[in-house]
């Protein structure tokens, strides 16, 4: 069945969208010096609670722990981690999730300068300001032996609309651990 001309423009407005809410996405990581990475192949989580997000729609929400959780220990597995849950693991893993609003500017700045000191100043026409949910998903490494912290990776981003559709919240999750996970330090 072929799309209408409406369609088409919607479904390339959905990709956009979708691209775009990808690409806003800020992903880093930090690494202890001297930490031997080929020392670590088991892992198990931190018998710590979660920590609160700052937004009871993901604080009361299990899927989104049990999905932050599960999407760790499938990007751990495939890279040769194995969980364990007895003995003493070589690393322990935590992780953290917080929700802020932002403030942003939407419009278009247009450089103009004053001719008597020569400095360059920006306005702003037809600027509108928007409050939006930024959330930061972190996940840390402690190394059992040493009890310090041998790795952090953390996600920034938009999450407005993620937390109300349980699909993309999937979605979103899944990407952000991946992208994270991808700054972790070879182990081989």
């Amino acid at each position: 069945m072929a799309l209408s001309p409406l369609g088409r423009l919607a479904t390339v407005a959905l990709a956009g969208l979708a691209f775009t809410a990808c690409a806003s996405m800020d992903v880093r990581s930090f690494v202890e010096r001297g930490v031997d990475f080929t020392q670590f192949r088991t892992y198990d989580w931190a018998a710590t609670e979660a920590r609160a997000t700052g937004d009871p729609r993901l604080d009361n929400n299990p899927f989104f722990h049990e999905r932050v959780r599960a999407d760790v220990e499938r990007e751990l597995a495939k890279r040769g981690f194995e969980k364990t849950t007895s003995g003493t693991p070589d690393v322990q893993l935590h992780y953290y999730a917080s929700v802020t609003q932002e403030l942003n500017l939407n419009g278009m700045d247009q450089p103009y300068t004053l001719n008597a000191t020569d400095r360059a100043y920006t306005r702003c026409n037809n600027c509108e300001p928007f409050v939006y949910d930024a959330g930061t998903l972190m996940v840390d490494l402690v190394d059992t032996r040493t009890n310090r912290l041998a790795w952090r990776g953390w996600a920034e981003g938009s999450i407005d609309g993620m937390v109300d559709n349980q699909e993309w919240m999937e979605e979103r999750i899944a990407e952000s651990v991946a992208r994270i996970m991808e700054r972790l330090p070879r182990r081989f």
